[in-house]
């Protein structure tokens, strides 16, 4: 603590200046004689100041000034003193007044001392963006405001199902479907009702789709391949569609097909049937055995055809096609890449179920050493799909 004296006579304000800057100013009225006493902590820094001052006329003014606590930034330090000065005594009327001061300069050394003060403060504002990292810290405040950004985290929805294709205008619901992510035996069997399957294995499922190619058994026969969903799910009416490539060669026989045996009754809905290895002559294939025809055919019974149609097309080898039909209780509508190749008016009322098959023989004639084998010629489904109207 310093005691100082002065005289303020001459004097409106007196400026003092601490080590770390802090601006002090001091206003007086009138003339007289004074004293004032200050504390300056351990650093220079002004913390508090009274002055009292006689005036001329006998009255005495007290002047009072206290310095809030020094904020730092970076290598800036900011100070603001805030003093009060009261007049009484003779002179009538009291005079009160508020002195602002302001310092901000750079201070580069070591500060040791303790620093005691409250801090209050509001953050507000809008931050749009994608945050990603990690904060460890502890904040102390009152922050307001609005985040909009992107979070990371998890998605659980519903994806709608799949339309037929090409279909406008009516409402279906699916009942089957396999997209061939892995091979499912609660929807297949890999043989038909009425012999037993073969032990040499010549279908997968690989890379999104059902695979079945020409192999010969243990006995070096080529032999039959059939999958279906007997006995698993049977449908009367509706659209049934699958995506497929066919296989080449003399005597293959693929299929896609819907079928059922009712006591001694056999319907059959034949949605594909394709031959390669006829040969020009048949109308079925080109010279080089690949399928480039198709047959949409419908029997009422065995022996009781309905109606067929031979639809002639590109290389079914060489890329996929959809084949579907639509079944509906007077009426069979057939399609290819979605567009209507053939329509029946027949009564189908039975229920049925799903096949798809390689088989050899009909127009094909039957297979030979030119007929390739292995998974690379094989008929390739990429899925098989039913829906229900409504």
């Amino acid at each position: 603590m310093f005691n100082v004296s002065f005289n303020t006579k001459a004097m409106r304000a007196l400026s003092l200046s601490a080590a770390t800057s802090v601006s002090v100013l001091l206003a007086a009225c009138g003339g007289g004689t004074g004293s004032a006493q200050y504390a300056i902590d351990s650093s220079g820094n002004l913390t508090s100041a009274t002055a009292s001052t006689k005036l001329a006329n006998g009255s005495t003014q007290t002047t009072s000034v206290s310095t809030s606590p020094s904020t730092t930034t970076g290598s800036t330090t900011t100070t603001t003193t805030t003093g009060t000065t009261t007049t009484t005594g003779a002179t009538p009327g009291t005079t009160t007044g508020t002195t602002t001061g302001t310092t901000t300069g750079t201070t580069t050394g070591t500060t040791t001392g303790t620093t005691t003060g409250t801090t209050t403060g509001t953050t507000a504002g809008t931050m749009t963006g994608t945050t990603t990292g990690t904060t460890t810290g502890t904040t102390t405040g009152t922050t307001t405001g609005t985040t909009t950004g992107t979070t990371a985290g998890t998605t659980t929805g519903t994806t709608a199902a799949p339309a037929p294709y090409g279909q406008t205008g009516t409402a279906w619901t699916m009942t089957f479907q396999d997209e061939f992510n892995s091979w499912n035996t609660a929807k297949w069997n890999d043989t038909i009702w009425y012999e037993a399957g073969n032990a040499t294995k010549n279908y997968t499922v690989s890379n999104g789709s059902l695979k079945i190619w020409p192999a010969r058994d243990a006995t070096g026969k080529f032999f039959n391949r059939t999958i279906d969903t007997d006995g698993k799910y049977y449908q009367t009416y509706g659209f049934f569609e699958i995506e497929a490539k066919l296989p080449i060669g003399k005597g293959t026989w693929p299929a896609f097909w819907l079928f059922n045996h009712i006591g001694t009754r056999r319907p059959e809905i034949d949605i594909m049937e394709a031959y390669a290895g006829g040969g020009p002559a048949s109308g079925w294939s080109d010279a080089n055995l690949h399928p480039t025809a198709y047959a949409p055919t419908v029997w009422i019974d065995a022996g009781r055809l309905a109606g067929t149609k031979t639809i002639l097309t590109s290389d079914l080898s060489a890329a996929f096609h959809k084949y579907a039909v639509k079944w509906e209780p007077t009426r069979q509508t057939f399609y290819f890449d979605g567009r209507e190749v053939y329509t029946l008016a027949v009564s189908m009322p039975d229920p049925m179920y799903i096949m798809l098959d390689l088989w050899y023989g009909s127009a094909s004639g039957q297979p030979d050493s030119t007929t390739p084998t292995g998974i690379g010629n094989s008929y390739e489904v990429n899925y098989v799909r039913a829906w229900k109207q409504g």
